[in-house]
């Protein structure tokens, strides 16, 4: 249809390496919406008819209204969607009417309104799944703020800590992920479309009006750039690696934790998946699955700024590639999220077992470091090359847990380093090692942020009233994209009503 210069058809070939039409399909209702607010707007500035305006979105509805209606209409030479459309309305209508629909709009500003807007709905989805997982860590948290437990670093047990303080560390995480797609998407929500090809139109048109009808915040106000720039497009795929990241954090925590080896946490069976041919198996699987498509999603990064790398300003065919990566990302987000609420609502944890993995556990080491300095008035290297001996000694002598260590235990592994302090005795060393309990462990960390309980219930309300502030948030974007579509079908309605 578009084949003004070149004289005859595509080479079928040629049509199938171009043509878009499998990729665009999710772009249709928002192709419409953008076709419908700017012919409405064309009537506004008088380049349309009345008559023209109503037989245009009388044809749009059919469209719509009739699902073979496209495919029956439509030109199937089409290379894509915009193409697909407006030879369906054409053969509706007329090319006196229809053939109109296109004034001061160019494939090029259409089809960025299209993903911006399509963009947009996927960003509040994807933004609402990141508040039901919040939602259900801090629920775990708040039955796991008395689970002890060894938190790692290098994999090695480094102190001891609550279950609660991971999951909220999980927690925070995503509220910037939150916070990242907020920013994210006040850069995507605004309109493009008026821009035409490169350069605007001669004609007298209303951007902003398009705009406000399809509840864009702004408009992009360069045409050049409304029209080939994707860096918004860009920080839309790194925002979603940076989320798909933490949630691989995530799932590899909960795999680790998960073995025998660890017997922390137990996946649900609706939520874990067998072996062929290991009857006893019960694998992690979905957790799996979420590392694997974390690396696709990277990929997709790489590729959509790779396609951009190099291309000049305005728009290239190249641009039509990132569409399906786009589309990709959203997909791996949405499941990888709702995959995700459901792991951590329903698995159990053994509070027992981590808490008897934290009694034997030198995680305490630190703690016991630091009680000498307070009760002995010692340096701290000195207290740490003291514990780091003792420690060294239990290791060799069978594990032997520190708190079990005999009078004559602390007495040989401190003769080593010829340690001697009249201060403090190996008898007040032994004291204060046998005083430090996991619990009191945990209580005496009472710092800003630690696994201390009362601090624990500070972050459980902190981040709870976050939430509530992100879904007003996501509230008012949502009902605003509400309110103007209303707006907008009640005008079209007008329109037909007032024609019969």
């Amino acid at each position: 249809m578009y084949r003004s210069r070149p004289s005859g058809n595509l080479d079928d070939k040629a049509l199938s390496f171009l043509s878009s039409i499998a990729e665009d399909a999710d772009l249709f209702y928002y192709d419409i919406l953008g076709s419908q607010a700017h012919v409405i707007m064309l009537y506004e500035v008088g380049i349309l008819t009345k008559k023209e305006l109503v037989a245009i979105l009388k044809g749009i509805d059919h469209l719509l209204t009739n699902s073979d209606s496209l495919n029956r209409y439509g030109d199937s030479t089409s290379e894509d969607i915009h193409e697909l459309i407006e030879s369906a309305i054409i053969r509706i209508t007329d090319i006196k009417s229809g053939g109109k629909m296109h004034t001061a709009r160019s494939r090029n500003d259409q089809v960025i309104l299209d993903i911006r807007m399509k963009l947009r709905d996927d960003l509040n989805r994807i933004s609402a799944n990141i508040i039901l997982l919040i939602k259900s860590l801090l629920l775990q948290a708040s039955s796991n703020v008395d689970s002890i437990m060894p938190m790692y670093t290098h994999m090695q047990q480094a102190q001891l800590g609550v279950f609660s303080h991971y999951l909220l560390s999980y927690c925070f995480s995503l509220t910037r992920d939150f916070e990242r797609y907020s920013e994210s998407y006040e850069r995507i929500n605004c309109s493009p479309l008026g821009a035409c090809a490169i350069g605007g139109s001669s004609m007298n048109i209303d951007r902003e009006r398009v705009s406000s009808m399809l509840g864009f915040s702004d408009i992009v106000y360069n045409s050049i750039d409304a029209t080939s720039s994707r860096d918004s497009l860009i920080e839309f795929a790194s925002t979603s690696l940076t989320c798909m990241l933490n949630l691989c954090k995530v799932a590899e925590d909960l795999i680790v934790w998960s073995t025998s080896e660890f017997g922390f946490v137990f996946l649900d069976d609706r939520f874990s998946s067998s072996s062929s041919i290991m009857p006893q198996k019960k694998n992690p699987d979905p957790l799996e699955l979420i590392r694997g498509k974390t690396g696709v999603v990277q990929g997709i990064l790489v590729a959509i700024s790779t396609i951009m790398k190099g291309l000049p300003s305005g728009y290239s065919r190249d641009l039509q590639e990132i569409k399906p990566l786009l589309w990709k990302i959203t997909s791996i987000l949405e499941d990888s999220l709702s995959i995700m609420v459901g792991v951590i609502s329903t698995m159990s944890v053994d509070k027992n077992k981590m808490y008897a993995d934290s009694s034997k556990s030198y995680a305490i080491s630190l703690d016991i470091a630091e009680q000498l300095i307070k009760k002995g008035g010692i340096p701290f290297r000195e207290s740490h090359k003291l514990i780091g001996t003792l420690v060294d000694y239990a290791v060799k002598n069978g594990n032997i847990p520190l708190n079990l260590l005999k009078l004559s235990d602390i007495s040989k592994a401190l003769g080593l380093i010829e340690y001697s302090n009249p201060d403090l005795t190996l008898e007040k060393i032994q004291s204060i090692i046998q005083s430090l309990t996991p619990e009191n462990s945990i209580e005496y960390r009472a710092t800003k942020g630690s696994p201390n309980k009362n601090e624990q219930k500070e972050m459980i309300s902190y981040i709870t009233t976050r939430m509530n502030e992100y879904e007003e948030i996501l509230a008012d974007r949502s009902n605003r994209l509400k309110i103007a579509n209303d707006k907008l079908n009640l005008k079209i309605k007008e329109f037909i009503d007032d024609s019969s």
